[in-house]
């Protein structure tokens, strides 16, 4: 059950940062001049002497921390999504995943939700990029206790880590007994009419879709998923089974993202009618946080949609 208060995954990765820097020395955090909005800051105010700005040369920044983590170093470098995905791409693919280095990506502001920042600065291909990469894991928490418990997660695993984080508050679904493994979904609601896996703010507005549902006589099942990479395949091909029904939703292109990865296990293994929520080949634009979701269908609205089509054309 999602509760009343509201978090930014952001504010997460922050309170990670911080913990994990008392308790691991070897632990370096590296920014490109963004340190206050991806709240790598707060790591700075207790370790300043193992933080380094790297300045707005994001290239660089990368590069830095690939050198770090040869040296022994569990790194994180922080950024926005937009920078790190496009500007920092080569570095991220030959000086990190292709030597499988220790470094975690913390991405933040990404998907629409940047919101006035516009086209420019809206992530929505990031999971394509990131999750085509070999070496690479990629993970988009579902709200700021789960961002926190993936953070740390991430600085126990040996490899390249892509976290996906957003800039809006988005409601807490999870409590602090929640546990994260990194490849395994995380199931928040039964049903089986259909199943929804959805990742990042989606999995909230998923739930808010099968809570009406519910009340119109379908039990959907809910999963997040937040790995996108290693995909539990388990969960899926589980779904398709037990449900017959799927739909995915994600604040990020249908092309590449969690959609993708979902279908290309179905389709190998348990072709079943399958619907995906996500932003339609198109880039964003300038706009209120709240209004864009709306404009570009990645509400509870559209997930409601999309689960009614999926039975109808589970039941032909």
């Amino acid at each position: 059950m999602m509760k009343m208060e509201k978090m930014a995954t952001r504010e997460g990765y922050g309170k990670a940062l911080v913990k994990l820097g008392a308790e691991q020395q070897n632990i370096v955090v590296l920014d490109a001049d963004l340190a206050k909005s991806t709240k790598s800051y707060e790591f700075c105010k207790h370790y300043p002497e193992r933080f380094f700005n790297m300045g707005i040369a994001e290239q660089n920044l990368m590069g830095a921390a690939a050198g770090l983590a040869a040296s022994g170093k569990i790194v994180f470098a922080s950024t926005f999504a937009i920078f790190a995905t496009g500007r920092a791409f080569e570095q991220i693919r030959n000086s990190i995943a292709y030597p499988k280095l220790n470094v975690k990506i913390a991405a933040s502001h990404a998907g629409l939700t940047v919101g006035e920042d516009g086209a420019s600065h809206q992530a929505i291909v990031d999971i394509s990029i990131m999750r085509s990469l070999p070496n690479m894991t990629v993970i988009a928490p579902a709200d700021g206790v789960e961002a926190e418990k993936a953070v740390c997660a991430a600085a126990q695993y040996e490899g390249p880590v892509y976290l996906r984080l957003g800039r809006s508050a988005v409601p807490v679904i999870y409590g602090e007994e929640h546990e994260f493994t990194i490849g395994k979904a995380s199931q928040l609601r039964e049903g089986h009419d259909a199943n929804i896996f959805a990742c990042g703010i989606m999995v909230a507005e998923s739930l808010q879709a099968a809570e009406k549902l519910a009340g119109e006589g379908l039990a959907v099942r809910v999963i997040n998923m937040a790995t996108i990479k290693p995909l539990d395949q388990e969960a899926v091909l589980r779904a398709a089974r037990e449900t017959g029904a799927i739909v995915t939703a994600e604040e990020h292109s249908v092309i590449g993202g969690l959609g993708s990865a979902v279908a290309e296990v179905l389709v190998e293994n348990a072709p079943i009618p399958m619907e995906r929520v996500g932003v339609r080949d198109t880039f964003g634009e300038s706009g209120k946080p709240q209004a864009l979701l709306e404009k570009y269908g990645l509400t509870a609205k559209e997930i409601k949609e999309a689960v009614y089509r999926v039975i109808e054309r589970k039941n032909k």
